[in-house]
């Protein structure tokens, strides 16, 4: 490395976020999708891989896991090799997955969590059991600054309805006692003119970030969303603007 790489490296070093996901052989979700995102905003990524997918925009065709150890060994070498001032966390592939990730997290209490809960693919595949889901709200919920699940992934960590806006309230604060300093309840999948995601901070205060429905769809919005959130998090912006940017930067991206 010569002396302007080193320069780089180190104006870089506020705003570098280890992402913690797997791959998707399309490109239009897991870590290719965050680490794009990430660029778009100024972000540099360091990755920990949790497993490798073979899958379409249609469907899951194959996964490997990766081994926990290995995962926790990507992720220590990660914050060995310079400063990482965010960690967002995807895809993880079972229970012992998940227990490896809260065990590298458990010693780094200054580093904002954003942890997006993918529980099954969009085509329909599953990704977390009960046991994973389970390990996921006992262990590493309570390390994470933000929780962004979409209707169904609350109903699953929190097992109470969902069926409208109270009820998803009532079960996000349920969680919120588990651990998490905050719960953004994606309205994605809700029905209605517009898309209101649902910010419910642990001290009850409750923020809403609205817009218009688009009809058109496209995978990975949840990953471009958290991996945004967890790169405004890691620049020094308060949570509550930092999910009003993202959610603004994925809108503009799907209305294009």
């Amino acid at each position: 490395m010569d002396r302007g790489d080193r320069a780089l490296a180190v104006s870089r070093a506020g705003r570098r976020v280890l992402v913690v996901a797997g791959s998707d052989s399309s490109g239009g979700a897991g870590l290719a999708r965050d680490l794009a995102t990430l660029a778009a905003l100024g972000c540099t990524g360091a990755v920990a891989v949790t497993a490798v997918t073979a899958q379409t925009h249609e469907r899951v065709e194959r996964i490997l896991a990766m081994p926990p150890d290995l995962i926790a060994a990507q992720m220590r070498a990660a914050f060995a090799s310079g400063a990482v001032a965010a960690v967002k966390i995807g895809m993880l592939p079972g229970a012992a997955a998940v227990e490896a990730v809260a065990g590298e997290l458990r010693d780094r209490a200054g580093i904002p969590v954003v942890l997006d809960p993918v529980i099954a693919s969009t085509s329909g595949a599953t990704f977390l059991d009960g046991a994973a889901i389970e390990a996921l709200a006992g262990a590493l919920m309570p390390r994470a600054d933000l929780i962004t699940p979409n209707l169904a992934e609350l109903a699953a960590l929190g097992g109470g309805d969902v069926g409208d806006e109270p009820c998803a309230i009532a079960t996000a604060r349920r969680l919120l006692r588990r651990g998490a300093r905050a719960i953004l309840v994606k309205g994605g999948h809700a029905a209605g003119a517009s898309a209101t995601d649902i910010l419910v901070n642990r001290d009850g205060t409750v923020e809403r970030f609205a817009a218009e429905r688009i009809a058109a769809s496209r995978r990975g919005t949840g990953c471009a969303l958290s991996s945004a959130i967890a790169c405004h998090m890691a620049l020094g912006v308060r949570l509550g603007e930092a999910c009003r940017r993202a959610k603004a930067m994925v809108w503009s991206e799907l209305a294009g």
